[in-house]
């Protein structure tokens, strides 16, 4: 009789702050179970009752009496006070200082692997403090960590979006989940030209450009508002060159399947559908990370250097028992075969942006010392000077 390999088993989850379930979704591809999900915020709720409607769903963390007997915790807290888009009142906001539920949960479980999400800003924002809070009170449970900055192109969607992964556990080593793979960034001349992905919302002192993809899709903006990024479509007529992707898009940029958030309809405004995907974790960063949680491996042989206290959070650290190294990873681990933005979004039937957005954007970029093409601001004129005109 011939031996066959056992199959794996198969983890459980429980997803907190969950969202509208990107994590979830991710996890359930690399073959994971969720056993529980928690989200306050009613929209989301019902986006994640009708896609996961035998899952029990609590309202809110800090009622959350205890956590399930399940393999993986993850935890894609509030950005809102460590976005640049946000508050930026730090990790102990009144939003982003939830996760502190998150620690005391884990005072008395014991789950193999705990995820931690969160913006690229939360390495910098005062100096570090969310990442020296958040690894501090990892280590005083008596965990090991690790986080990378990733940027969920490398899964193949046309999103420029950095976040940082934070993995830990107390038995297991969380470089085999992390570190195991680098394939480096995707080389500039693989983008197409076609299309530049921009945010309107800006324009004093950044552009948020993206060649062959959108900036990171956003829960607000600048103007405190969720709203759309719009696209320069190069070398299109007037009325066409400056376009806004629609909410089916945003979906597929975040890798879910098109009317995902269709449940949240029926609270009122549309924006709304725009801030539940811009606070999504993208669906094929949750399944890499998902199939490696499943299936730890060897780190890629690569030096680790001290890191020093008071120092810079790099892209990519690691540490246990206040020690702490550092190395050098790329923000892509792998490089999926890309969807090139005017492949995933049909500008052609895209809305324009509005009179009032360009002629406000226009104006703040003439104002500014950005460095842009020279064909760009001619693109926005000429679009100013179409939507002034009447149409049908």
């Amino acid at each position: 009789m011939s031996k066959t390999t056992p199959p794996i088993r198969s983890l459980s989850v429980a997803g907190l702050f969950a969202g509208i379930g990107g994590v979830e979704r991710g996890l359930q591809a690399a073959g994971m179970r969720t056993e529980l999900l928690c989200e306050w915020w009613e929209p989301a709720q019902a986006v994640l009752r009708h896609h996961f409607p035998d899952v029990p769903l609590h309202d809110d963390i800090q009622t959350l009496k205890a956590l399930p007997d399940v393999d993986v915790v993850t935890a894609g807290f509030p950005c809102t006070d460590l976005s640049q888009a946000g508050r930026t009142a730090g990790i102990h906001g009144q939003a982003s200082g939830m996760i502190k539920h998150l620690f005391e949960l884990l005072e008395t479980a014991s789950p193999k692997w705990v995820v931690i999400e969160n913006v690229r800003n939360m390495l910098a924002l005062d100096r570090g403090t969310a990442m020296e809070y958040l690894v501090t009170q990892f280590e005083r449970l008596g965990y090991s960590w690790a986080y990378r900055l990733v940027d969920s192109r490398f899964t193949g969607v046309p999103q420029r979006r950095h976040r940082v992964i934070l993995v830990a556990s107390k038995t297991e080593d969380p470089r085999r989940v992390l570190f195991t793979d680098d394939a480096g960034e995707r080389p500039d001349h693989q983008y197409r030209e076609d299309g530049f992905g921009f945010y309107w919302t800006e324009g004093n002192t950044g552009l948020g450009w993206a060649k062959d993809a959108v900036p990171t899709l956003k829960g607000g903006s600048g103007l405190g508002i969720p709203s759309s990024p719009a696209i320069w479509v190069r070398d299109a007529p007037p009325g066409q060159a400056i376009v806004t992707p629609t909410i089916t898009d945003a979906e597929a940029l975040q890798g879910f399947p098109v009317g995902w958030t269709e449940p949240a309809q029926h609270h009122s405004r549309a924006s709304l559908r725009w801030k539940l995907v811009g606070n999504a974790v993208t669906v094929g960063v949750a399944e890499w990370l998902g199939r490696h949680l499943a299936e730890p491996a060897d780190p890629v042989p690569m030096p680790n250097k001290t890191l020093p206290e008071g120092a810079r959070w790099p892209t990519a650290a690691w540490g246990s028992a206040g020690d702490r190294w550092t190395l050098d990873m790329s923000l892509w681990p792998e490089q999926r075969p890309y969807q090139h933005l005017r492949d995933v979004v049909d500008t052609g039937l895209a809305k324009p942006l509005s009179l009032r957005a360009t002629t406000g954007f226009h104006d703040r970029l003439m104002r500014s010392r950005l460095r842009y093409p020279e064909a760009f601001a001619l693109a926005l004129k000429s679009h100013i000077e179409y939507m002034e005109q009447p149409h049908p």
